[in-house]
């Protein structure tokens, strides 16, 4: 027979590690949501490699 009498002290750390897993999960949705925000904004951004790529030359018009 098992004696499963729970001590106060059980319900006052859960309600913390939940209290605690909840601020946790809201901090990853923040980083979350501005990551995807500012991929859609700038892109796909290229790395600074110092290498010229031809996409970087400005091409004057001819007129």
């Amino acid at each position: 027979m098992a004696i499963r009498a729970e001590h106060e002290i059980h319900t006052r750390r859960f309600s913390r590690n939940l209290g605690l897993g909840l601020v946790l999960v809201a901090f990853v949705g923040v980083v979350f949501a501005l990551t995807v925000v500012k991929v859609q904004q700038l892109g796909a951004v290229q790395g600074f490699d110092h290498v010229l790529r031809p996409e970087m030359i400005q091409v004057e018009s001819a007129k």
